[in-house]
This record gives structure tokens, sequence and C-alpha cells, in this order.
């Protein structure tokens, strides 16, 4: 009752007080579903256009070591929203971390919460209790059986769509919209800007996490033309890929203009990232694997942040950090206090941002503790032989040196004693060595071992569970390559 109280005081003096609502930037969080590091102009793609991200990327800071927190979609945004790692959430995975040949798994998985939980507080929450008005447009994937909706979780607004009529609230599906708006892009923006200029005389949240470039991928025919007509990269070939991309492109441009023409473009936050890498048909390289495995091509991601005023444009920051960082900096933009009992596993990027100096922190994490089906590129040599994207495993980035912790050989292959000939971890150097080619685990075993002691005390900070028990179904003989059976 105190609490609500003290919201509700705080939400009449942004109203009443101008000065108040002023001085608090608006914030338009940019969310592209399956988007590559490689994948836009400013990172080297050498087929796929982005122009007005690559413009973007000038006016703002851009982040080279920014990364998702899980492999795929929902795990992800859960990370976004609340503001924690999945160890706290426990969604892992979408649908289930069970996914795969039941014999090929040597561990039963820990099981996988389908939806972020009602009771988990927010960032749309916190900042609408703070006074701001808050929007999502677009791809929710939060609402299974588990999870809530939208306006559950802190919004004022809600709207999905492929670009041919309004989705039910919490819809979790993907097909193509109409030629002229693949994905819904365009009316997903149009949306987003009709509430922006809504709200355009108070502080605002727009959330906007799109579709695209999400499969089954789409294209306007006139971009589908362009790039048929264009001369394929040497890693990037994809026409529909291309298209999509571009398209999605164009439609940030069309909110970037609408913060333009409301003279609101001073005064707003503006970040564009994704949930995760890539799929196959998208060369990540250097960057090994893709969307679902936990190497860099799973998890590095395009981040820029435009704050006129604050950011200096054309900025750059090679830190490595991660999508639970944007909970506690945009509510350090926002003025809002983090509020009692809730817990942050990121840190304020306000440092980096304002060139005031350096982040507190010395690692980040991931934690997936189940099993993806569908290998990915130069994945573990096991995996693309069994048809797995990701196995039970937890990850340590510290200063650039990155850790795997594979839980099967951990568990099951003598653990801490065998290392480095069970295979269990993985030690690489990411500065000299950004591909992940070049396993270190043996040739440098006190960072490695500095690195796995630092793993298992977070694993003990936040409670993750960690598969233990073998699989009754596991069975060890050798998989007969093409068929999908085992030869005996």
């Amino acid at each position: 009752m105190l609490r609500a109280t003290l919201f509700a005081l705080l939400f009449c003096l942004t109203i009443l007080s101008p000065s108040l609502a002023g001085d608090r930037p608006n914030i338009v969080l940019i969310y592209a579903d399956d988007l590559g590091w490689k994948d836009v102009g400013y990172q080297g793609s050498d087929f796929y256009e982005t122009p007005v991200i690559d413009s973007l990327a000038k006016q703002g800071m851009t982040f080279s070591a920014a990364y998702a927190c899980a492999g795929n979609c929902a795990p992800s945004r859960a990370c976004l929203l609340s503001g924690q790692y999945t160890p706290r959430h426990h969604l892992y995975a979408v649908y289930s971390t069970d996914r795969g040949r039941k014999n090929e798994m040597r561990l039963d998985p820990i099981p996988n919460r389908d939806g972020l939980s009602p009771e988990s507080y927010t960032l749309a929450e916190a900042l609408q209790d703070a006074g701001y008005a808050t929007g999502h447009f677009g791809k929710w994937h939060l609402a299974g059986k588990d999870g809530a909706k939208p306006r559950q979780q802190g919004f004022d607004e809600t709207y999905d769509s492929f670009g041919d009529g309004q989705l039910k609230e919490g819809t979790e599906t993907n097909k193509k919209g109409p030629p002229t708006d693949p994905k819904g892009v365009f009316t997903l923006t149009d949306k987003a800007c009709a509430f922006i200029e809504k709200n355009r005389n108070r502080p605002f949240f727009c959330y906007l996490p799109h579709h695209a470039i999400h499969g089954p991928l789409q294209g306007q025919p006139q971009t589908v033309s362009k790039f048929k007509a264009k001369p394929k990269g040497e890693n990037h070939k994809s026409v529909m890929y291309a298209a999509c991309t571009y398209d999605l492109d164009e439609s940030v441009g069309r909110l970037l203009k609408k913060l333009d023409e409301l003279k609101l473009a001073e005064k707003t936050i503006v970040i564009f990232t994704s949930d995760n890498g890539s799929t196959p048909r998208s060369s990540q390289e250097p960057l090994r694997g893709n969307k679902g495995g936990y190497y860099e091509g799973g998890i590095r991601e395009p981040l820029i942040i435009r704050w006129p005023g604050n950011v200096q444009p054309g900025s750059t920051s090679d830190v490595p950090v991660i999508q639970v960082d944007l909970f506690p900096t945009i509510l350090a933009a926002a003025g809002v206090s983090v509020p009692k009992g809730k817990s942050l596993d990121g840190e304020s990027l306000m440092p980096l941002l304002t060139g005031q100096g350096q982040l507190e922190r010395s690692a980040i994490f991931w934690h997936f503790p189940g099993y993806l089906d569908r290998p990915v590129t130069r994945g573990r040599p096991l995996d693309v032989r069994t048809g797995f994207r990701s196995r039970p495993v937890t990850i340590i980035n510290k200063d650039h040196w990155k850790l795997h912790l594979f839980h099967e050989e951990w568990v099951l292959d003598g653990g801490a004693a065998k290392l480095p000939e069970n295979g269990a971890v993985e030690l690489y150097n990411l500065r000299e060595d950004i591909g992940e080619r070049h396993d270190l685990s043996a040739s440098h075993p006190q960072k490695r071992d500095e690195l796995l002691g630092d793993l298992l005390r977070w694993h003990a900070s936040v409670g993750a569970l960690v598969p233990n028990q073998p699989n009754p179904k596991y069975d060890p003989a050798p998989v007969k390559m093409g068929k999908g059976k085992r030869k005996k």
C-alpha cells in the first residue's frame, strides 16, 4: 500500500510539473528479431544494406561487444524486460529445454518456464509507476502458460500485427504480411509513431519489438528486385534476407523521421539492438555459430544508443555489455530509482555513455541448462554430428576472456579432476580469437581456473539450477550418419 501511494504521488508530480516531465528523456527501444551482428552495414555486411541504421550508429554510441542474454527469442526478451539473468526467471528457451533426440541427451534438462511470470516486475512497470506513458508494438513471446500479457506487465497500450489486422494480445506466431508491409514492419512502426505523437507532451517509453527478420523472410517487391540485381557478397548472398533487412531499416527511418517532425529527437533516447544471432542462412563469420547457440554468432548483437547532448556522436565502446544492462541504464537516464526488493543483474551503462568512467563489474554470464536441436555453423563437432545447437552450458565473459562450461562432461566425466581431457571446459581469448577457433583451456590453466571459479561462484549467487541427473533414455552407441538412427 505504501509503495503504491508513493508511486501515485510521483505520477501526479510528473504530470503536474512541466519541469519534471520535461527533464525526463523519452525512451524508444527498437528490438529486431534474429538480426545478427554481421547483418548491418556498419558491422561490415558485404551484401545487405542498412543506411538508416548506419546513420543512427554515427549519431550515437555503438558497442562492438554487446550481447543478448540468450541464444533465442523468448529468454532474451524475458531478460531484457525483467533485468534479470535466466536463473532468476527460469525461462531458458522457446517452449521447452527438451528439444532434440532424447537418446542423444546425456542429462535430464532443467524444465523451462513457458512465459515471463506475472510476478516479475518489468522495466515497463518501473517506468509506468514513475509516470511514463508505456507502449508495446510488435512481438511479445512471453505470454505462455506461465506468463502474462503486455498490459499485465506495465504497458498502457499494446498492438501486434503482421500488417493484415490486429492480433490477439499475447499471440505467438510467425508468418508473412502483405507484400507492401513485409512482416508488418510498417504497420507496427506507424502504431508506434501514433503512440509517440499522442504522448509527445509527457515522457514515454516506446518498445518496438519487430517480427523482422525472423522467418519466413519477406520483402517488398521493389526491394526484392533491388537485391536480385545486386552482385552477391562473399559471405552474404540471400536476396530475401537482404530484402527483409532493408525493409526493417526503412521502418526505423520512419520512426526517426517522426521524432524529428515532432521536435522530440533531442529529448529522446533511441536504442537499437536484436534478440539473438542470425539463423545459419546468414553467415556471421568471423563469429562462430548462430541463433540458439552460445558461441559468439548466437549472442553477439548490434547495439546503438543515441542520446543527443549526452552521448558523443560516433563514439564507440568495446566493453562487454549485455541486455540486462538496459533496465538499470534506462532507469538511471530517467531519474527513476530501482524499486526496493527488485534484484537487477545488469549495471547502468551511464559511465560509458557519458564518458565519465568504467563499469564496476568484472564479468557477464549466460546459463542454458537444456537442449536445443538443429546444429549451427561451426558448432561443437559432437553437436553438429548429433543435431544440436546447444547442450547444457554456462558461459562467462570476463574482460574478453570467454569460458564455456559444458555440464554433461562436468557432471558425468570427472568434473574439475579430469580437466582438460574431459572437454568440460573451452576457453577463448576473444581479443585475439573472436571466432573461437583456438581452445586455450589446456595451455592457460591459470586463466581457465580463474574464470571457472568465478562462474561457479556466480552459479551459487543466483541459485542457478544445473542438470545433474543422467538421462535413462540416453543411448551411447555411435550415430549412423544421415539416418538419425544408431548403429548397434
